[in-house]
């Protein structure tokens, strides 16, 4: 068992106190053999004194061992315990705080970063890239018609539909792009360090992706498009702005027939 501090000190002072009182008590035994030998009165008296505040020093140390272990050991023990549980309830209290923070930060149908995460990404990636003079691409992307497939199949099939676009999203994307669901059937890619062109042919890999997937609704096999919008920050936009532009972009798509990218 690993020992507080305070009872590592605790027990350094019992022993300080056990080795006084072995002194005490060899040093009384000397005195009592010196004191049978003495034959001056003056010289026995002053021995007999000694003797008895020795004999005083001894229970004096025996009764501070006595209340340090009877009374000072218990109550040290007890803070330590209080003090062990304080330090669990802070730790549990700092994972619980960790827990919601990441809960409050996560979709938690898909597991991706939810709308409040993006917006916070896409500023501060706006704001690291104006620094250094570099691209930011982002992709806005809407599965198409997914009322249909909700009302049709149930939206237990739709959640799994979610899902599977996430896990697409996810398996295509870079470690470092920042890829969230901000709206119902709506998802974000923020992919920095990307000009116009590879951003278009990241887009069309990933609606091909999509367009490709098959998720299984009993016998039925379903197929889901998504229309898509892109941008590249222009270097004096908002944030706000520049999801805008690309939203409009997503809108423009679907106006134009979905299953295509707009940018």
């Amino acid at each position: 068992m690993r020992l507080h501090k305070a009872e590592s000190a605790f027990f350094v002072f019992i022993v300080v106190i056990l080795a006084a009182g072995v002194v005490t008590f060899q040093a009384y035994g000397v005195l009592e053999t010196t004191a049978v030998t003495v034959s001056d009165t003056r010289a026995a008296t002053g021995i007999g004194q000694l003797e008895k505040l020795l004999f005083a020093t001894g229970v004096l140390l025996a009764t501070a061992l006595f209340f340090g272990i009877f009374f000072i050991y218990p109550l040290i023990r007890t803070q330590v315990k209080e003090e062990g549980k304080l330090r669990e309830m802070t730790m549990t209290l700092s994972q619980r705080s960790e827990t919601l923070q990441h809960a409050a930060l996560t979709d938690s149908l898909t597991g991706m970063h939810n709308r409040r995460y993006f917006d916070d990404a896409l500023r501060e990636y706006i704001a690291e890239f104006r620094r250094i003079d570099r691209p930011v691409g982002l992709m806005v992307l809407d599965l198409d018609h997914f009322k249909q497939v909700n009302d049709t199949h149930g939206h237990d099939v739709g959640d799994e539909v979610l899902r599977a676009v996430a896990g697409c999203l996810k398996d295509l994307t870079r470690y470092h792009d920042v890829v969230a669901r901000v709206g119902g059937e709506e998802f974000a890619v923020v992919a920095p360090n990307m000009d116009t062109d590879q951003l278009a042919k990241l887009a069309e890999r990933i609606r091909k992706a999509i367009a490709g997937m098959a998720v299984l609704s009993g016998n039925v096999r379903l197929r889901i498009t998504t229309s898509m919008g892109l941008a590249v920050w222009d270097g004096e936009e908002t944030a706000e702005g520049f999801y805008r532009r690309a939203d409009k972009l997503l809108y423009e798509a679907k106006r134009l027939g979905r299953n295509r990218i707009c940018a």
